[in-house]
């Protein structure tokens, strides 16, 4: 049985009156949008974020200037990192396959994989501009051969975001706006006059860019419904409790409500972690978040054993899952649901958020029990066609369509298999009493 080292602390804030709230003033904005276009979208983004340029689009003049600004460390670690994001994508991409198959005599069935038209990428910015957003949001798209991307971000406090722009640049965006909030989902979602509509909106955001996405999802397609970051790991007696407390706190970081939990196999472990995080949190410059998460959402709890550990893990279904274990590939196995893996003290959550290469954007809030995060193929659209070119099986499959639409009582449908079997059964009966005939009867 396992034991709570650690648990999280009830919240007091009326959640659902918060949610309710937030709620309102998204559809207000939306519905403002959709009415009043470009007027509404200035309006919203003088209120929220003080900005009103002659033109959110960024030109091809104003990019270039920006992205010279930038320090060449800087781009030269975007395009490292994009590079890593790229091969991984294309890789994905590769994995997708086309096909045609004859599954009877004279009946050719296929699939294709058709990028979306247009896709959105929402970066964000605030305190915490998320440049990384842009590659993950941005090059995936293109691998996927989406042929236009428009990406989306903030301004920082009346500033240029410059990384930022330089991020979306260097990762072949066609458009860049310097627009944020729920009036950029909304723009991107709708189409105002001078923005144009897009196919899918992906990206991470705050609750109010999270909700707008919720409610504008059917009018345009969405990536995931983003909740706090989630960190989980699984650790034994063999791991760091140093490393261990740190890798939480990278994650608590994110914001004050960003869940943080240690499954661990050793007592004397967990108990060293608490202590540890205890005696780095002082110190560190995001306290003022990674304190309130880890004090109220961080839980450390022992399990029996390893068994009862992965049982645990896979309860969460955590964003990230971080295994620092004598056997971390072990998990490959043991582990159903997960946003993320990260094995081995060689490897931690951060580098996934920043460097290594597969996508950051991952489900959170439990939805890893039923999707992936954001690939390459969210951006494709797989369809099937379907060609029957032999008339003896087309008759075949007409009887039997025409015997099962039956059964349904769908008789318009089991009509257009009565026409397919005419070739070899007359034409029938129907048909007959209405003076026709079938070209095959």
């Amino acid at each position: 049985m396992s034991a709570v080292l650690k648990s999280a602390v009830p919240t007091t804030t009326d959640l659902a009156e918060v949610s309710e709230q937030v709620r309102e003033t998204v559809a207000t904005v939306i519905a403002d949008i959709r009415q009043n276009g470009d007027d509404a979208v200035r309006r919203y983004s003088e209120k929220f974020d003080q900005w009103s340029p002659a033109s959110f689009r960024l030109s091809a003049e104003q990019i270039e200037e920006i992205v010279a600004g930038v320090d060449p460390q800087v781009i030269e670690d975007i395009a490292f990192v994009q590079a890593q994001v790229r091969g991984f994508a294309q890789r994905q991409r590769e994995s997708i396959t086309d096909f045609e198959v004859e599954t009877l005599p004279g009946v050719h069935l296929g699939q294709k994989n058709i990028p979306i038209s247009a896709s959105g990428a929402y970066v964000p910015g605030g305190r915490y501009p998320l440049v990384a957003s842009a590659h993950m949001t941005i090059v995936t798209a293109k691998v996927a051969g989406v042929p236009r991307v428009v990406a989306c971000t903030p301004p920082i406090r009346g500033e240029v975001p410059a990384a930022t722009v330089a991020a979306m640049s260097l990762a072949g965006a066609d458009e860049i706006y310097l627009l944020g909030g729920v009036q950029a989902v909304a723009a991107l979602a709708m189409g105002t006059e001078t923005i144009g509509r897009v196919d899918l909106i992906a990206g991470p955001g705050n609750a109010y860019v999270a909700e707008a996405k919720r409610q504008l999802f059917g009018a345009v397609g969405i990536d995931l419904i983003a909740g706090p970051t989630e960190i989980l790991v699984i650790a034994d007696e063999s791991a760091d409790p140093v490393t261990v407390a740190v890798d939480l706190l990278s994650q608590a970081e994110h914001g004050p409500d960003s869940p943080a939990v240690l499954v661990t196999t050793s007592e004397s472990l967990g108990r060293q972690v608490i202590d540890t995080i205890e005696r780095i949190l002082p110190e560190m410059p995001t306290r003022d978040f990674a304190g309130p998460a880890w004090r109220d959402h961080g839980q450390v709890i022992v399990a029996a054993d390893i068994d009862e550990a992965w049982a645990i893990a896979d309860s969460f279904a955590s964003e990230h899952v971080q295994v620092l274990t004598a056997a971390p590939r072990d998990a490959l196995t043991r582990l159903h649901n997960y946003g993320a893996l990260f094995l081995g003290e060689g490897t931690c959550v951060s580098y996934g958020d920043k460097v290594i290469g597969t996508n950051h954007v991952l489900p959170t809030r439990g939805a890893a029990n039923y999707t992936g995060g954001l690939w390459v193929g969210k951006y494709l659209k797989t369809v099937t066609y379907q060609e029957v070119v032999d008339p003896a099986t087309s008759a075949e499959l007409g009887r039997i369509c025409g015997r099962a639409s039956r059964v349904e009582l769908f008789e318009g449908h089991a009509r257009s298999g009565d026409i397919r079997a005419a070739a070899q059964d007359g034409t029938p009966g129907w048909l007959s009493d209405l003076g026709l005939r079938a070209a095959g009867g």
